[in-house]
């Protein structure tokens, strides 16, 4: 019985990531990025408060983050992220990522959300140029409150490097990500630019957005274009 298990362990580990895998290409994932965010402004007393936004220095966007459980449970999911420029006003292009990371435990079962998240300092930004970092080891990281008016001035948000939100549904909620590890997805970065380039290039404003990205960054410049002090 033991070694039947240890054998399903090791199975569930080596595949999860294949089983997981988004069967879409990047500009798929761009567009279905782009109706997150716009679905996070038109989402009134329930979205991603207005003045979060406002002083996030960076924007995360996961559409369809997958959580399975089958012994192993684990989440697997491609998204992008874009910050602002050094001037304050507009954003960067997109530079890809993955979320990754998983836990054991007997269970069965399994879900897909939409996760998006804001690097509200310099500091949580510096972590995007990393090779690879873990939400709750490296980075702070709190499930963010609510409610497009409410305001930024509580502790869990000054204190926090990323405030993470999960659509279901159409509602946006707080949600935990503690040991959830973001890394480079250096095979959209080439599929989106023709090249092999880092997350710290693009996040430093050195490529122009491709087409496949004007939808979001527009939509990020239209709805917070400056940074608010």
């Amino acid at each position: 019985m033991k070694k039947a298990l240890i054998s399903v362990l090791t199975v569930a580990a080596v595949f999860a990531p294949a089983t997981f895998a988004a069967k879409n290409n990047a500009a798929e994932r761009l567009d279905a990025a782009a109706d997150l965010m716009t679905d996070m402004m038109h989402a009134s007393d329930k979205g991603v408060p207005q003045d979060l936004l406002n002083k996030s220095r960076c924007v995360i966007l996961v559409p369809g983050l997958k959580k399975a459980a089958f012994i192993l449970g684990g989440k697997y999911g491609r998204g992008f992220v874009s910050c602002r420029k050094a001037s304050g006003v507009g954003w960067s292009a997109p530079a890809s990522i993955r979320v990754e990371g998983g836990s054991l435990g007997f269970q069965i079962g399994g879900s897909e959300q939409d996760v998006l998240l804001l690097v509200m300092n310099d500091s949580g930004m510096k972590h995007l140029l990393t090779n690879k970092f873990t939400l709750g080891g490296e980075a702070t990281a709190a499930a963010g409150p609510v409610g497009r008016d409410v305001s930024a001035q509580t502790d869990a948000v000054m204190r926090a490097e990323m405030l993470s939100y999960s659509r279901s549904r159409g509602l946006f909620a707080g949600i935990s990500l503690q040991g959830a590890t973001l890394r480079p997805d250096e095979d959209a970065n080439r599929e989106l630019y023709g090249k092999d380039v880092s997350n710290r290039t693009i996040l430093n404003g050195e490529e122009k957005t491709p087409a496949a990205a004007d939808k979001l960054i527009s939509l990020l410049n239209k709805n917070s274009s400056r940074e608010s002090h």
